[in-house]
């Protein structure tokens, strides 16, 4: 799939580790001294390249129906994680960092007097232990770590384990759930949807319309931005006249500041140059919806939810 957004992530910012082997996903760029996560199908569209658009909407689509347990998995073959954290293990382990590493490395491994331990290649080059275990029982001496060597190796591959989650925690977005987003006001909710909506859609829009919808989320997601794929009737649309020719008209694929890509009623791919004397009149079915999300409140967002979470 295509690129649409790219989203960067630098070392100091911990949220995305860097590191020579562990990271080996087909979304990530490397650059020197990190990697650069792009292309996570999650990530909305920017253009309005329709086709392209499309494809990605399919993407996002897919992404948004998966469970949290699939959003997870999805995202971690794409990321290139590398192996999945034993969280028994890793509930094991966490007392025994707590009571060994955390003055120094943090209660969650992201630094305290000492480094961070997400970005430790290390860490980022282990799976299970295999790697850390040898380097634990060493430390560093020299640098102030002490050595671990009178440490039973389950203790020794429980802190592994730990580690493991933490760069889980922070890396794979797909494992983040989204809580009860339930909380607004569905009377005010129902104020609201008269009051914006009904300008342009009817009582038969929102009809039974949180039973479409597997999560709240979802429908939060779907009325504030519904996905023009599959439905020709949200199409972004164009009549272009020339400048010494006839109007031609039909669904927008491309449009730059240069020059518009159409496809007219009977398939033709029509490009046309933005020069001097070509009026170009676009019409977007979202437009509204547009303009609403620059004055939609968090409030409003949660009323109107809560209202349309009722109309099942």
């Amino acid at each position: 799939m295509e690129k649409l957004a790219v989203q960067e992530r630098v070392r100091n910012d911990r949220s995305i580790p860097c590191s020579r082997r562990r990271w080996r996903g087909p979304g990530l760029l490397r650059v020197p001294g990190c990697l650069l996560a792009g292309g996570i199908v999650a990530l909305a569209a920017a253009s309005i390249g329709q086709q392209t658009q499309n494809a990605g909407e399919d993407g996002v689509r897919q992404y948004q129906n998966m469970t949290p347990e699939q959003r997870a998995a999805a995202t971690r073959q794409f990321l290139g994680l590398g192996a999945v954290p034993d969280k028994a293990a890793a509930a094991r382990g966490a007392p025994v960092y707590q009571g060994n590493c955390a003055f120094c490395h943090g209660p969650q491994a992201r630094g305290a007097t000492g480094p961070g331990l997400i970005t430790s290649d290390e860490v980022l080059g282990d799976d299970h232990g295999e790697h850390l275990l040898p380097f634990l029982r060493k430390g560093r001496p020299d640098k102030g770590m002490p050595a671990f060597a009178t440490m039973p190796d389950e203790e020794l591959r429980d802190i592994a384990e730990f580690l493991h989650l933490q760069v889980e925690e922070v890396a794979n977005r797909g494992a983040y759930r989204v809580l009860n987003i339930l909380v607004g006001n569905a009377a005010k909710g129902q104020e609201y949807v008269v009051a914006h909506c009904m300008s342009c859609h009817t009582a038969e829009t929102f009809a039974h319309i949180a039973a479409k919808f597997r999560s709240p989320d979802q429908l939060q997601r779907a009325w504030i931005w519904p996905s023009r794929s599959g439905d020709e009737r949200l199409a972004v649309t164009a009549a272009v006249k020339t400048a010494d020719g006839p109007t031609i008209a039909g669904r927008v694929t491309q449009v730059s500041d240069f020059r518009i890509t159409l496809v007219d009623g009977a398939g033709q791919t029509h490009v046309i140059d933005r020069e001097p004397g070509v009026d170009v009149r676009m019409n977007d079915p979202l437009a509204a919806h547009q303009q609403m999300i620059l004055t939609l409140t968090n409030d409003g967002m949660h009323n109107v939810t809560a209202y349309l979470d009722t109309l099942k």
